[in-house]
């Protein structure tokens, strides 16, 4: 987004999710569309006091069905005929790139109110196949083209791993960590707010504490001898995110606190590291927006794999294990909540609004969302409470 005067910036001013479900388990059976529309159905009640119609719903979504998932939900939601509905496909980075998206909308004043997130179901995602080879299941879509390097992310967090020296017992700490703030906040009610009930469940599936002694003995998980492994990485998971973004008149005249989107940025990198997004989009997003690392308080990144997390933050000068641990992931991330790929980015930017907005926050407090995308991109997103 280019600078822009503060009261012409686009806000969040709502923000909410479903609980987060290991694939084949708590929405086994539950599709993306049916997923976000009550998600969409709350929020889009949490904001009925602004007294203006939506404009738009722009969800990510990866590996549903096709077609308009962003329509099909909005219609789910009982939004009305009026509402189009645009989807987003940036892989991990979908959620939040559609929220990027709705605010550019809202700062270029054609829309006034954007609903935007994302939602994933990997247990209902159709199988696929190649029409040459009918019986050969069709794994994935390229990242990149022929000629380029195209690893899975498993193994491509190997690769980071090994690249910025991230060792297999910092990884294993990590994730413990994770798990640890996720079960705590869960106990104290941090996720209450703004989890969503969708098939009678209200909290996260998978979060639970992982001794050091388990956590070591599993074996590597991608590559023969490596570090990642099933404890260190992240679930494929269920759950859908969105959050509401419209104009600072709107917002100011209803007297709604919210989160101000001070910038985005998407970048390419290495397709062979695509881990290491995060690092070249937060750096370009801080040089265009004048704002250092010390003064953002809160930090929310896709946390893929500890590998990768831990890479992204060595290079951003934070320290998850030590000084910062109450600063990035506070509440746990993805490795203990799970990893709804296209609703992923929009989860984090949820985690940002409770833990600024809906705790009090001043004015002025910044905080920071990130994820890193297959095939070698990398998302970010400043916001500042208002």
């Amino acid at each position: 987004m280019r600078p822009l005067p503060p009261e012409a910036l686009p806000v969040i001013v709502a923000a909410r999710r479903t609980a987060i479900g290991t694939a084949g388990h708590a929405f086994k059976e539950v599709t993306a569309d049916r997923l976000a529309a009550p998600v969409i159905q709350v929020v889009a009640r949490d904001v009925a006091c602004l007294g203006v119609p939506i404009d738009d719903v722009v969800l990510g979504n990866c590996m549903g069905p096709g077609g308009n998932l962003a329509r099909v939900s909005a219609l789910g939601a009982g939004l009305g005929e009026a509402v189009p509905g645009a989807t987003v496909d940036r892989q991990c980075g979908s959620g939040l790139a559609a929220i990027l998206m709705a605010g550019q909308a809202v700062a270029s004043e054609e829309m006034e109110l954007v609903i935007a997130g994302g939602a994933e179901s990997a247990s209902t995602a159709p199988l696929r196949a190649h029409r040459e080879s009918p019986d050969t299941p069709y794994e994935r879509a390229p990242f990149t083209p022929a000629g380029h390097p195209d690893p899975d992310m498993g193994a491509a967090a190997e690769a980071l791993a090994a690249a910025r020296g991230v060792e297999r017992e910092r990884q294993d700490d990590y994730a413990g960590a994770s798990n640890a703030k996720a079960v705590a906040a869960r106990e104290a009610g941090r996720f209450a707010a703004e989890i969503v009930e969708v098939g009678g469940r209200t909290e996260d599936q998978r979060p639970r504490l992982m001794r050091p002694a388990s956590l070591s003995r599993l074996p590597a998980a991608f590559v023969p001898g490596g570090s990642v492994t099933a404890g260190n990485s992240s679930p494929v998971s269920d759950g859908a995110a969105v959050v509401a973004l419209t104009s600072e008149r709107l917002r100011a005249g209803a007297g709604l606190p919210g989160l101000r989107l001070r910038g985005g940025a998407v970048v390419g990198c290495d397709p062979a590291l695509p881990g290491w997004g995060p690092v070249p989009a937060v750096r370009r997003l801080l040089g265009r927006t004048g704002v250092s690392m010390e003064q953002i308080a809160a930090v929310e990144i896709v946390e893929a794999f500890a590998a990768q997390t831990l890479a992204v933050t060595d290079a951003l000068g934070l320290d998850p294990l030590g000084a910062d641990r109450e600063r990035v992931c506070a509440d746990g991330g993805a490795l203990a909540l799970g990893h709804p790929w296209g609703a992923t980015g929009a989860v984090v930017v949820t985690r940002l609004f409770t833990r600024l907005v809906r705790s009090g926050a001043p004015p002025g407090t910044l905080g920071l969302a990130t994820a890193a995308v297959g095939g070698g991109l990398g998302v970010a997103a400043l916001f500042e409470v208002v």
